[in-house]
């Protein structure tokens, strides 16, 4: 069984006026470390968000667990300090964000300016891979499927204080960094590391860390890393993508054991799969990945659970998956229930702290 992580990044915000609070210096101080003595919240780019990593998991239900867990924690440490966390994408409240003081994060706003000024917060999910040869492989299979994790996981609709029209504006705000984004295939390790390592020598990038493929190679763990996702309201929406990217990476490694050739969609058919899931979510059509034509995104959801269901048999996952995803397509995303919070009440700041509370349901 491939084990899976998260990684969450949480927006702290005033509890009050729901506004985002440069406070991830203090809560992460007053967190410390674990009972373990690991440290399970980082600091992010921005002051204003908190981020935290689970453990690797073979069980979805420990997963989920753990990532109840951790946003309980941070809520906890936050509340201590007068603050509060909120799993949302973007705020919908108007904010000017400040870099964390390090040496990474400041050569990063001197080197992209606003592209590093502005606030988003993802879901980042690890599955293990046995060599970078298969997680490479995987990387070039996986590629049509990401823009439907991208739709499922949409919770950024506000920006700067108005409806951006996006579902996920956050996956937009993303693909201003340079090495954000699709990929055409490699076709191996070898291929991957050049490809790397010549972005790095431009001297655009800092450092290998900073290529923000869809799919890459993990700089730190055994891992491929998947990085479409909006920070899920839902915990449970959160542990649904990394089912589905797990099922993902399990088939792609059994396609490419078996011989079968790598999908040859193009980057700029990609980019556009992925606009059109950032722009309407579930509610309007996707492109399928199997054609990259349009279609109602029931149904290419269903698709991609077709696609990997053998794999999350195996698993175990299959039951669960199908209900959350028929949940997601009957009640909505993320992206939904922010903007009927606005409807209901008119005011931007109930949406912020309706999703305080929904962060930890």
């Amino acid at each position: 069984m491939r084990t899976v992580g998260v990684e969450e990044e949480l927006l702290l915000v005033d509890p009050e006026s729901g506004e985002p609070r440069s406070m991830s210096a203090a809560v992460l101080a007053r967190a410390g470390r674990g009972d373990d003595g690991e440290q399970v919240f980082e600091r992010e780019l921005h002051d204003q968000m908190v981020e935290f990593a689970t453990h690797p998991q073979e069980d979805m239900d420990a997963l989920r667990a753990e990532i109840v867990r951790c946003r309980t924690e941070a809520a906890r440490h936050a509340g201590e300090l007068g603050c509060a966390v909120a799993a949302l994408a973007s705020s919908p409240l108007p904010v000017s964000p400040s870099i964390a003081l390090s040496r990474r994060y400041r050569w990063m706003a001197e080197q992209y300016d606003i592209t590093a000024r502005q606030l988003v917060c993802g879901c980042h999910v690890h599955v293990c891979v046995e060599s970078d040869e298969e997680g490479v492989a995987v990387a070039d299979r996986v590629r049509p499927w990401l823009s439907v994790l991208s739709a499922l996981s949409a919770n950024s609709p506000f920006w700067q204080g108005r409806d951006s029209g996006y579902s996920s504006y956050r996956s937009r705000v993303w693909q201003q960094w340079p090495s954000a984004g699709p990929t055409e295939p490699f076709g191996s390790a070898d291929a991957y590391h050049r490809r790397v390592a010549d972005m790095v020598a431009t001297g655009a990038l800092l450092d290998a860390g900073m290529v923000y493929f869809d799919a890459r190679l993990s700089e730190r763990y055994p891992t491929l890393e998947i990085r479409v996702a909006d920070v899920c309201l839902r915990a449970q929406t959160a542990v649904l993508v990394a089912a589905l990217v797990r099922g993902l990476v399990e088939t792609a490694a059994r396609e490419w054991r078996q011989g079968l050739p790598v999908p040859g969609h193009s980057v700029s058919l990609l980019r556009l799969a992925s606009w059109r899931a950032a722009r309407w979510g579930l509610e309007g059509d996707l492109l399928h990945p199997a054609t990259l034509r349009p279609a109602p995104a029931a149904d290419v959801v269903r698709a991609l659970l077709d696609h990997v269901g053998e794999a999350l048999d195996a698993a175990g996952d299959l039951e669960q998956a199908r209900a959350e995803a028929d949940l997601l397509l009957r009640a909505g995303s993320g992206a939904q229930a922010q903007r009927a919070l606005y409807e209901r009440t008119g005011s931007l700041r109930e949406v912020v702290t309706g999703c305080v509370r929904r962060t930890q349901e």
